[in-house]
């Protein structure tokens, strides 16, 4: 058994004595602690301001579970932006927590190469019935069984309201108390570091939500006016005062690895951080966690980049990351979509010449974007050459919970593509070097949508949904308003009950088909695949023709080969991939092992052995 605390210079520190409290708030001349004890007692106490606006505060005799909140100069009371946790959500108390408290049974833990990633996103509060972190903790032997190695739970930080996709949190150290209390948490990571499993999380360091976030009240200085963002005045990155801020979410990173011992973060959008100091708040937040917690064990760092920035992706003259781990690769995802389901609208426009093609290049190069003129875009170039990357720098799918819930109903790939061409891209995608990543209920094909929602108060909450109605108004289908009033609402708790899985189906015939192809193929990537996947330390090689794809890739003593069907009509005597067959789905051979008939949707993977290997 063993104890983990992240110790901070923010918010409350737990200690033999008593509590230490500490507020950074230069806009504030005088901030008033109040402070409840769990026996039931009550104080206001002024805080002691230093010149560089941090306010600070030791109450001997403070414990666990005691609440308190700060109130600022004009009697607005404003919960701990470091709150460690906040139950009555995100304009209540926040609640004083002893980290020491908790007992993790994982000390030989010390995490996974990336190369034995397999992902599956997840959001806390549909993944069951429960919605809460004890349901899922549940749930992950039947993951770690179906070949998963990680898990990444979607963001947690207290969100307002009793459900949300979690991008809307305003406090970023408090796990939601609508999924259970932070030791909850900790029981779920440390159950999935006994199967196996990794646990990453998604911390969102762009923006603040839209309701409960008072920092603006007491610490402008957290913004920056000179940066403009779709939430207003951007987080201040590096503009005065930044230093402070930088250190915040630096110690939001070390906070969730240390002292809740997850194996990495995923950051959402760092194409909308502002930053324009070196280094880049992502290099400054991988050299935080290599100094500290990736010491001991695997972390990984995980970015959404819309930028396609290769440079972010970097390796080191040993191999390591310079920043990022990897990338989630929309790339990919936007070909396999266009191909599947034929839809051309937006940025689909971008992938719709080829997308057989284009699905190859993300295969074998990553990006597909790698500085080309975008026209959805009107023209701008975007991304960088990935080539020198290798292919587990890519965290690649065929949906995820962006790609399904912003759609007006939250439709999931599988309810509107071609199922063969669907299940021959599933194949190609999980039988390649990439890091594969399965958004939850992908692996039986989960009849339930996942729809955007959220609980805000009533005023917000009518602008969201108007707002959403108003979004799709430019799509043909949505021009009329009738068909726009049919867009659930999401703020409508039905829009949320009916994005939860049904575990149920699972069992059920189609499903369970499904179920049993994903875990055949992660059974052979597994024991195939990932043992050659380290030392991989650049891109394939493709070419297409006639909606036949053909990708390989050299590994460690051995050539990888796919070859894919996505044309309307069967081939005959297609040229047979060199090597020993991994998987052939749709693919007859004649004499002497070549290929005899490739039926619409076939898929043949080998391994060429090399050099002796």
């Amino acid at each position: 058994m063993s104890t983990h605390v992240h110790r901070m210079p923010f918010g409350a520190t737990v200690h033999a004595d008593g509590a230490d409290f500490a507020l950074w708030a230069p806009s504030a001349e005088i901030v008033m602690l109040e402070h409840h004890a769990v026996a039931g007692e009550t104080s206001s106490q002024p805080m002691t301001r230093d010149g560089k606006g941090w306010h600070r505060l030791a109450v001997p005799g403070v414990g666990h579970g005691d609440s308190y909140r700060y109130r600022l100069p004009d009697g607005t009371r404003v919960p701990d932006p470091a709150s460690r946790f906040n139950p009555e959500d995100v304009h209540g108390p926040s609640v004083v927590i002893d980290p020491q408290r908790f007992e993790w049974t994982d000390g030989a833990w010390r995490g996974r190469p990336w190369e034995e990633a397999v992902v599956y996103e997840l959001h806390v509060g549909t993944f069951t019935e429960e919605g809460s972190f004890s349901a899922a903790r549940e749930r992950l032997g039947e993951l770690a069984e179906l070949g998963i190695t990680a898990i990444e739970l979607m963001p947690l930080a207290d969100f307002p309201g009793q459900r949300n996709w979690g991008y809307d949190g305003v406090l970023p150290f408090a796990p939601d108390a609508s999924y259970g209390a932070p030791d909850e948490l900790k029981a779920l990571v440390d159950a999935a570091h006994s199967l196996g499993l990794m646990v990453l999380i998604d911390v969102v360091y762009n923006h603040f939500g839209p309701e409960g976030n008072y920092l603006h009240a007491y610490c402008p200085e957290f913004f920056n006016p000179g940066h403009q963002t779709p939430w207003g005045a951007a987080i201040n990155f590096d503009g005065p005062g930044s230093r402070a801020v930088r250190d915040f979410f630096i110690h939001n990173a070390l906070y969730w690895v240390g002292e809740f011992r997850f194996d990495g973060l995923r950051m959402d959008a760092i194409h909308a951080i502002h930053d324009e100091t070196r280094p880049h708040i992502v290099n400054e937040i991988r050299e935080a966690l290599d100094a500290g917690p990736a010491r001991e064990r695997h972390v990984h760092l995980v970015l959404e980049n819309d930028a396609n920035q290769a440079s972010m992706l970097m390796r080191d003259g040993r191999g390591m990351p310079v920043a990022g781990t990897a990338q989630w690769n929309d790339d990919l995802h936007h070909a396999v979509h266009v191909l599947a389901t034929g839809e051309r609208d937006g940025y689909y426009a971008d992938y719709a010449d080829d997308p057989v093609c284009r699905f190859a290049c993300a295969l074998a190069e990553g990006f597909i974007y790698q500085g080309q003129p975008s026209a959805f875009r009107h023209g701008e170039r975007r991304g960088e050459p990935s080539t020198r990357l290798p292919p587990q720098a890519f965290v690649s799918f065929l949906q995820t919970h962006d790609q399904v819930g912003n759609r007006a109903f939250g439709e999931r790939i599988h309810a509107l593509g071609d199922p063969v061409l669907v299940r021959a891209a599933l194949a190609c995608l999980l039988l390649s070097p990439h890091v594969p990543m399965l958004f939850m209920g992908d692996e039986f094909a989960a009849s339930t949508p996942f729809q955007y929602f959220c609980d805000f108060g009533p005023e917000l909450a009518a602008a969201v949904s108007e707002g959403r109605r108003a979004e799709f108004g430019g799509f043909a289908m949505f021009a009329d308003e009738a068909a726009r009033a049919r867009i659930p609402d999401p703020n409508d708790e039905a829009t949320f009950l009916a994005s939860k899985l049904r575990w149920r189906e699972r069992g059920t015939r189609a499903h369970f088909s499904r179920l049993s192809e994903v875990q055949q193929l992660l059974d052979l990537r597994h024991r195939l695949i990932v043992p050659r996947l380290a030392g991989m330390a650049g891109a394939g090689v493709y070419r297409c023709e006639n909606d036949m794809l053909q990708v390989q890739w050299d590994m460690e003593s051995a050539r990888l080969h796919l070859l894919a069907h996505f044309g309307a009509q069967p081939v005959e005597g297609a040229t047979a991939p060199p090597g020993e067959v991994v998987y052939s789905d749709g693919a007859t051979t004649g004499r002497e092992g070549a290929l005899h008939h490739l039926a619409r949707g076939a898929v043949r993977v080998t391994l060429e052995a090399l050099h002796g290997g």
